[in-house]
């Protein structure tokens, strides 16, 4: 198997890096999301790598891609939000394998903050009842009485709300928080201490905003600040330079655009990530690095998922 990925992703100025991406790992399945890793998922993803591909913090990776001195079967792991499982789940697994990865965090959430799209998540996971009505917010009426009609509400709603404006998302939130008055957890995103334990365990930390807007829906202004103040967020945490960023969303030409990519050259970061598939080869943009999630379950259908990425032209601005 060692054979055949490096026969399709040589060392040197002909290699190609693979960026893998994962976000919430929990430590069991999850019935609701049941594409979401947990964390015998990530167990057997981060063998798979170890066993089969070499694995570099990101950083290396990049400098080494524009050396020509990256090796065969080059990959890095990255992580996009914060969450706390990433601490408390998959950094003892990346401990395991004595792996590395760049943990892109957004900012405004650390010490008990909660991302939209996790409260809508938690919001549906938790309302009673059989039948949803969100009339009231203009979201119409929703079968809840199995899960297959929760996870079909719930990827409705996500979709409805993931490209309102900033202030209109927030605002229409709370509405929706109000119609289901359920608790809600306050230790889903990393604290503070948690992204030390991180820096000091040797994973690299890096920038995802401040609230996770979708840059091409936000004023340039407010990007600009959004970017900066993420970054000097996280550097004021963990005392050291916060160097890499993840693009919130992270599609080419939709959620992010050619400028925010000049703002992060001018904020001072060495590099960034999308999510466009694809590996990256020596004439990749650095500040637009492709990444990509293989949640297959068996090996070989992994091996072989990251051997077809790496033929992707990924896309860019």
């Amino acid at each position: 198997m060692n054979k055949l990925t490096s026969l399709f992703s040589p060392s040197g100025k002909y290699a190609r890096l693979s960026i893998v991406l994962y976000h919430s790992i929990s430590p069991e399945p999850d019935e609701l999301l049941s594409e979401q890793g947990d964390a015998a998922i990530f167990d057997a993803h981060i063998r798979y790598l170890s066993s089969h591909f070499n694995i570099l913090p990101l950083h290396e990776a990049i400098q080494r891609l524009q050396d020509g001195t990256l090796p065969s079967r080059a990959v890095s792991i990255t992580f996009d939000d914060g969450y706390a499982n990433n601490a408390e789940v998959a950094l003892p697994i990346l401990q395991k394998y004595n792996a590395t990865a760049t943990f892109f965090i957004a900012a405004g959430f650390i010490n008990g903050g909660m991302m939209w799209n996790d409260k809508v998540i938690e919001l549906i996971r938790r309302a009673p009842g059989n039948l949803l009505d969100l009339n009231e917010i203009g979201f119409g009426k929703h079968d809840i009485s199995s899960l297959e009609q929760r996870q079909k509400t719930l990827f409705a709603l996500v979709n409805k709300f993931k490209y309102l404006p900033h202030a209109e998302k927030y605002t229409q939130l709370e509405k929706l928080c109000h119609l289901i008055p359920v608790i809600l957890s306050e230790n889903m995103m990393m604290t503070a201490d948690q992204i030390r334990q991180l820096h000091n365990a040797g994973m690299e930390i890096g920038g995802h905003t401040v609230n996770h807007p979708i840059l091409a829906r936000t004023d340039n202004e407010a990007a600009y600040t959004e970017i900066e103040n993420g970054k000097k967020i996280l550097e004021d945490i963990i005392q050291a330079p916060v160097r890499l960023f993840a693009y919130p969303n992270g599609k080419p030409g939709q959620d992010y655009l050619t400028e925010h990519v000049t703002m992060l050259k001018e904020i001072g970061f060495e590099g960034a990530v999308s999510t466009a598939w694809g590996a990256a080869n020596k004439n990749a943009d650095i500040y637009q690095l492709p990444r990509f999630t293989p949640w297959d379950k068996n090996r070989i259908r992994f091996v072989m998922r990251m051997v077809q990425n790496m033929f992707r032209t990924a896309n860019t601005c």
